[in-house]
């Protein structure tokens, strides 16, 4: 009776861990792109080195994915993120020092902190409960997106009512950082479930394995959920981009376009909410997620037939969004047949898919500046989604199986687990 109390104290901690965690994935980016005007008047900076600000963490998101699963092998998971969770609130407290060097080399330490974080999530997830794959990556992605979306909504009024200005609105999210240290340091000093092996490798969670497993790239359908990954990254970070901007070309005012994209993360954060529960409802993803990539295509449709319906177009988008998001997570969990898959995996679908959320932006805004207008621009949009929702239908469904090693773990039966309807 001790044992399973404590084992279940245990497992409360984990959650309440995981979800901290995810908290700080991306609240100390969103709240750049509100301050850019001020950050680069301030400190003189042209405005392709001020875009670094945006592009510097997806390229650190991208560049270390690949390396995470045999780093979380030789250290442990928990030993690595926790690691990683001290590089984000050092990354953070850095950018607070009031010189260009410090903002950049803060934003570089932030950008390694979460990719770490991307990556080990889904496979920690997977390992630790993969009963309630869907529903714990569903409360993960919510956390991480509506404390982004409150990061980017309180910027502005941060900056201008703190001492420091915007370096203070920067600055302040490492006491988040530090909560989730400190939360996070239970898993440092116990195991978890026996029985399963650790995201990087067989051996226990916590406990190094001789090495990490190779990034499945032979695998058809680990491309497919990469690409899924990919084109719904790019999307996000096009509209968190450029959308205030193509609102205010059709004659929205600066406030009102910020307050869109508010609006367009909150509904995101709404409809990754519903994902748990649509998913318990079908055999496999394909449909719904077809369903929801073709909802994006009808939001860059819609805006490039009549963007005067702004705030219409912001809601289809955040729906189709916000759920993508979710499934594009879950999808890492559910194609794997174990935790250590669950982090090769996780690897190759980040590293590509952030290197194409990198070039995304600046392919829009080049369009924009070649051309006359946002129209070629949201063609490149209807075309991405267009595409995501064809890899949809592969993405789905299936198991990838891993690219070497020791045999893995034999998969939970979905008609007692839920694991492939997400439950």
């Amino acid at each position: 009776m001790e044992n399973t109390s404590t084992r279940r104290t245990g497992q409360v901690l984990l959650v309440w861990g995981l979800l901290v965690v995810a908290a700080n994935l991306r609240a100390s980016l969103t709240g750049v792109g509100p301050l850019l005007d001020r950050v680069q008047s301030d400190l003189g900076l042209a405005p392709a080195v001020a875009g670094l600000l945006n592009t510097l963490p997806l390229l650190a998101f991208a560049g270390l994915a690949p390396l995470v699963p045999g780093l979380a092998a030789r250290w442990g998971a928990e030993r690595l993120l926790g690691g990683a969770l001290v590089v984000l609130a050092l990354g953070v407290a850095v950018r607070w020092i009031p010189t260009t060097a410090g903002l950049f080399l803060g934003t570089a330490l932030i950008g390694a902190g979460i990719a770490v974080g991307n990556v080990l999530l889904p496979s920690l997830i997977r390992r630790d409960f993969p009963t309630r794959v869907g529903l714990l990556t569903s409360a993960y992605a919510t956390v991480m997106g509506g404390v982004a979306a409150v990061a980017s909504g309180v910027a502005v009024p941060i900056a201008q009512a703190a001492p420091g200005g915007w370096r203070t609105a920067l600055g302040c999210w490492v006491v988040l950082a530090l909560v989730a240290v400190l939360v996070w340091l239970p898993q440092l000093r116990t195991p978890g479930p026996s029985g399963s092996s650790g995201p990087g490798g067989p051996g226990g969670p916590g406990k190094p394995a001789r090495g990490g497993q190779r990034l499945p790239w032979s695998s058809g359908l680990a491309w497919a959920v990469t690409a899924f990954m990919g084109l719904q990254s790019l999307g996000f970070y096009v509209i968190v981009t450029w959308l205030p901007q193509v609102f205010q070309d059709n004659g929205v005012d600066p406030a009102t376009a910020g307050w869109l994209l508010f609006v367009f993360q909150v509904i995101a954060v709404l409809a990754s909410l519903a994902v748990p529960r649509a998913m318990r409802r079908a055999r496999d993803q394909r449909g719904l997620a077809a369903v929801c990539s073709a909802v994006l295509l009808v939001g860059y449709a819609g805006l490039f037939a009549a963007p005067g319906w702004a705030l219409l177009w912001s809601a289809v988008l955040g729906l189709g969004g916000g759920a993508c998001l979710v499934l594009a997570l879950v999808f890492i969990g559910l194609r794997a047949p174990d935790a250590a898959s669950a982090g090769a995996l996780s690897a190759m679908a980040q590293s590509v898919g952030y290197l194409l959320a990198a070039v995304g932006p600046v392919v829009f805004g080049l369009l924009h500046s070649l051309g006359s207008g946002w129209r070629a621009p949201l063609l490149l949009m209807v075309a991405a989604a267009a595409a995501q929702t064809a890899v949809a239908l592969v993405a789905g469904r299936g198991t990838v199986l891993p690219a070497r090693g020791p045999r893995p773990e034999p998969a939970v039966p979905a008609a007692k687990s839920g694991v492939s309807n997400g439950r």
